[in-house]
């Protein structure tokens, strides 16, 4: 796309044209009650780092995590299936399809090797930065190739994957590579996190970093149109209703909807770790009373910081508080109350497989 669009009324009219179509929500569809709020708390970066293991461990453990997914060229990867094997064997555990490697310092390789994906590999030999360096330099057969190598890798560990995600959205961020994700996940027949149905929380998902880029860059104003080829926009969503089909079609579950904002929640002021995570959990709570019935992915990114995480990332105070979120006793008493159901990619699939 070349031409100025804006977004929010895209995505909108998005919303009202999926909620039309579909009769039904995918949660009903896959048998939960009608009208039920039906949630996967997700833990993204697992295999990244120590610290990134522990707080998927914690979160799910302690806390109301139920499902977590593996960048498998990172140096903890092994080290956190060989975990699961011993201690949580049927975990809900993916693969966060990693083709970017972001940090200044600690990066990471494709698992495919640079001869075999050259298009993937930057001057360092690893992964790029942006999302926007691999729209540039990799060609769908690379990324269809560097996506089973990661599987393979799981596989050779003894590990099934529940599932296949995106690190950074790189695979949803350009139409042929979301073709290749899907692909491989309908050959498979691995479920790949999608987003089908009313999709009201990755409407403001999706506005909202792309906003907080443009005040950097100074160009922002209040009705500003977004251009959708500098900012890496795509038409995905005029496409999101017939790809969501087409998944259930193959018998794989598709989502409702999808949150990925929480990295962004910070109170004003310097939180504490325990206020920080408090103020997670509370957002938690008020995001859950505002969304629509359905079955939803909210994405965290937990970690138990260690001091020598800030060579990793200056994220962490964000993912420490994820972590302390999800093990809030206020949120679990919540979804408690209000007859929230969580559940897990594993529990979906089993669920569309019964469905005729």
């Amino acid at each position: 796309m070349n031409h100025r669009i804006n977004v929010l009324a895209i995505l909108c009219l998005l919303s009202f044209q999926i909620f039309a179509q579909t009769e039904k929500t995918y949660a009903e569809k896959l048998g939960f009650p009608k009208g039920k709020k039906v949630l996967i708390f997700h833990v993204d970066d697992c295999g990244m780092s120590y610290s990134s293991n522990q707080g998927a461990y914690k979160s799910m453990e302690q806390g109301v995590a139920t499902s977590c997914s593996i960048m498998m060229p990172c140096p903890w990867a092994a080290s956190f299936i060989h975990y699961l094997q011993k201690n949580n064997p049927k975990a809900d555990a993916g693969l966060h399809l990693t083709l970017t490697s972001e940090w200044k310092d600690y990066r990471w390789p494709a698992l495919a090797g640079f001869q075999q994906v050259p298009g993937l590999s930057d001057g360092d030999g690893c992964l790029y930065h942006s999302v926007e360096q691999v729209i540039k330099n990799a060609s769908p057969d690379e990324v269809e190739r560097e996506i089973r190598a990661q599987v393979e890798r799981a596989k050779r560990l003894g590990w099934a994957p529940s599932h296949l995600d995106s690190h950074m959205g790189t695979l949803f961020a350009y139409p042929p590579f979301l073709e290749r994700y899907v692909k491989v996940g309908i050959e498979l027949g691995i479920p790949v996190m999608f987003p089908g149905g009313n999709n009201k929380m990755m409407i403001e998902s999706m506005n909202l970093p792309l906003i907080k880029k443009m005040k950097a860059e100074g160009t922002w104003k209040e009705g500003t149109k977004l251009e959708a080829k500098r900012y890496g926009l795509t038409d995905l969503f005029g496409e999101a209703s017939k790809m969501g089909e087409r998944l259930w079609n193959a018998g794989l579950p598709v989502l409702d909807d999808l949150h990925t904002f929480s990295g962004d929640w910070k109170p004003a002021g310097n939180p504490t770790a325990d206020e920080w995570g408090k103020y997670k959990a509370q957002q938690w709570i008020e995001t859950i009373k505002n969304m629509n019935p359905g079955v939803a992915m909210m994405i965290v990114h937990s970690s138990d910081i260690t001091e020598e995480f800030k060579y990793v990332s200056g994220s962490g105070g964000s993912r420490l508080a994820d972590m302390n979120s999800m093990m809030n006793p206020d949120l679990r008493a919540y979804i408690e109350k209000e007859g929230i159901i969580l559940t897990t990619f594993r529990e979906l699939l089993e669920r569309r497989k019964k469905v005729k």
